[in-house]
């Protein structure tokens, strides 16, 4: 019990060394915390004086101790999480003193200076889970278009064989509608959901509407954050899409910001409430070169350009906001009803009867100093067939050893976020590189990579040193995120391809330069 005790003052002190929650405050959460314990009275002596960056040290601690004393079932790893987030939600502040600090710094320092605090709130309470994204396996991979980068996802376990019985036995719930609803903020959470008493979103208006401001709990990216609509309503590329994008970076010209696609398959994993993606970062795609330059005469103060990036692209820039949101309304019309058999390209095909449409656009926005706005619009097209069933422009099946899931937003940036199974299937493969493991057994283990295995066997042998090895396995773990990127593309940059592009271009009204 005293030791319980001491660790609910240790984290106290964290919470006000972060202005999580001030003096006053203290009282109430730790009289919240001793209940939460089942604990009569507080630790008596002297805390040792510390200065934590995380809570993590103090919450395995609490959540030990948790476990131990039946608070949940330390069996199962989601249990563990969502009591964390109990804790921590008695640490700390109200989500209007959140906005209402948010604002003010917004009014009075700048809006990096807003950001800079809200980001910092969510990495003190651990909603931001900085220590198991600590353990992502990152690198970077030169190619022909520049850079991709790629991680390996370990922020997300592998659900055991417990959660997985615990979670069929859990009755149908429609609260929260999804992770995204407003309704999160202080939602206890359970086998399947994520408890939320630690997150806190800021409130936003685009084009007149309220939004909100979150940040993802699993930041693939610096400052990953997420902007939702109040409504729980589906995904939905409009020409009212492009204003809001707009008016977001205008009033966060520090972050990109972009949509992932309406439409299944080219989508990402949530259709079902309108958000956006962004953050403080530069995305490989950024730096892409240009490939062929346009002029539209209609639209005299921006410059259109397609770019040398393996998911088909184009990039329209300029300082003249009303422009180029009418440029990209014109562009998504086009696209909506454009076909092209040769490039396979068809804007709908009749299924049961009626027509089902496949186009859509990604759309991703960020603000430079020297070219004012930078719109990239990504084409995409969903459409299946016998050859590929999950998708013409969709990662094809020689690839699904690797990744199989759909490229949405982050990835067409030239981000991967591979799954977690690949860390220690990749050090396998990099064992039989390097002599220290028979090819049998790897293949035996991992038999969806068995093919790629006998070609890397082929191309670099077994006498490896382990880093050789290592380096080796990661180069073409990077060529392969780069072939699904290349599947992705609705022209492809091939002569075939580039002529293909061109017309669609022309079909907009663009003339080439």
């Amino acid at each position: 019990m005293a030791h319980t005790a001491l660790l609910i003052e240790r984290l106290l002190q964290f919470s006000l060394q972060h202005s999580l929650i001030g003096e006053l405050d203290a009282y109430v959460a730790r009289n919240t915390l001793l209940d939460l314990f089942g604990l009569s009275e507080p630790w008596a002596d002297g805390v040792p004086e510390e200065h934590l960056d995380v809570p993590t040290v103090l919450l395995d601690a609490l959540l030990d101790d948790a476990a131990a004393r039946g608070l949940y079932d330390g069996e199962v790893p989601a249990l563990r999480v969502n009591f964390e987030a109990r804790i921590m939600g008695a640490v700390m502040p109200r989500e209007s003193e959140t906005a209402a600090r948010f604002e003010q710094l917004r009014q009075t320092q700048g809006v990096r200076a807003a950001t800079d605090y809200f980001y910092g709130l969510c990495i003190a309470s651990n909603y931001i889970r900085t220590a198991q994204i600590a353990k992502n396996i990152k690198w970077d991979y030169p190619c022909k278009y520049g850079r991709l980068e790629i991680t390996i996802n370990l922020t997300k376990p592998e659900k055991d064989p417990k959660t997985i019985a615990l979670e069929r036995l859990q009755p149908a719930a429609s609260y929260p509608k999804c992770m995204l609803c407003i309704e999160n903020i202080g939602y206890a959470g359970r086998v399947n959901f994520p408890a939320r008493q630690n997150h806190r979103v800021v409130p936003l208006t685009l084009c007149g509407e309220t939004w909100y401001l979150q940040y993802s709990p699993y930041v693939y990216y610096n400052e990953h954050c997420i902007v939702f609509a109040h409504e729980h309503a589906p995904m939905a590329i409009t020409p009212r899409t492009f204003e809001q994008l707009f008016d977001f970076v205008t009033q966060f010209p520090h972050y990109t910001c972009g949509s992932n696609a309406d439409l299944p398959i080219v989508g990402g994993s949530i259709l079902s409430h309108m958000h956006f993606q962004g953050g403080s970062y530069a995305f490989p795609m950024q730096s892409a070169e240009t490939l062929c330059r346009y002029r539209v005469p209609e639209y005299p103060d921006i410059s259109v350009e397609t770019i040398r990036w393996p998911v088909s692209t184009v990039r329209a820039c300029g300082r003249d906001a009303a422009q180029l949101i009418g440029f990209a309304g014109r562009l998504l019309e086009t696209w909506r009803g454009y076909s092209d058999a040769e490039a396979d390209i068809l804007a709908e095909t009749m299924e049961n009867g009626s027509p089902t449409p496949h186009n859509t656009v990604t759309p991703i926005l960020h603000y430079d100093e020297k070219k004012g706005y930078v719109l990239d619009l990504v084409p995409r097209n969903n459409r299946t067939t016998e050859q590929y069933p999950e998708g013409i422009f969709h990662p094809h099946r020689e690839i699904h050893h690797i990744k199989k899931e759909n490229i949405g937003l982050i990835e067409v940036m030239g981000l991967a976020i591979l799954p977690s199974r690949l860390a220690q299937q990749s050090e396998a493969i990099a064992a039989v590189l390097c002599g220290q493991t028979d090819a049998k057994a790897c293949r035996a283990a991992a038999p969806e990579h068995a093919d790629w295995l006998d070609l890397l066997v082929k191309k670099y042998g077994t006498a490896l040193s382990p880093e050789q090895a290592q380096d080796a396995v990661k180069r073409e773990i990077g060529a392969k995120f780069e072939t699904c990127l290349e599947h992705a593309g609705v022209f492809k940059l091939t002569p075939d391809g580039l002529a293909a592009f061109d017309r669609f271009l022309t079909a907009l009204g663009c003339e080439k330069l």
